[in-house]
């Protein structure tokens, strides 16, 4: 007679993502952007060129904004993705494992 196999151990997939990120490094980061696009902002501001010159290079400024967040949105879609995978594999793995019995004998 075989006894039934012990479920994972609870809560396995429901265990919320750890934020890999300090309240310090999410404040420096945020005053960092803030101070830079200001400080960039300024200096084309005062620039000693023409309205055309001056408009140009604010659309650059705002072209690169844009595409630093577009590019940091999907580095970090990518990454969740990934961490997705690896924990639906897990979960797979665990449920393997614990199904799992190497005294059961088939047939008997």
């Amino acid at each position: 007679m075989c006894t039934p196999a012990a479920p994972p151990h609870p809560g396995a997939m429901n265990a919320p993502m750890q934020s890999r990120t300090t309240a310090a490094y999410h404040v420096q980061a945020i005053l960092s952007f803030a101070i830079s696009g200001t400080a960039l902002a300024a200096g084309i501001a005062y620039l000693p060129v023409g309205g055309w010159t001056r408009a140009f290079l604010g659309i650059g400024l705002l072209y690169t904004v844009t595409s630093s967040f577009t590019l940091a949105k999907v580095i970090r879609d990518r990454q969740e993705s990934s961490d997705t995978v690896a924990r639906v594999d897990q979960a797979r793995l665990e449920k393997l494992l614990s199904e799992h019995d190497p005294f059961k004998v088939e047939g008997v």
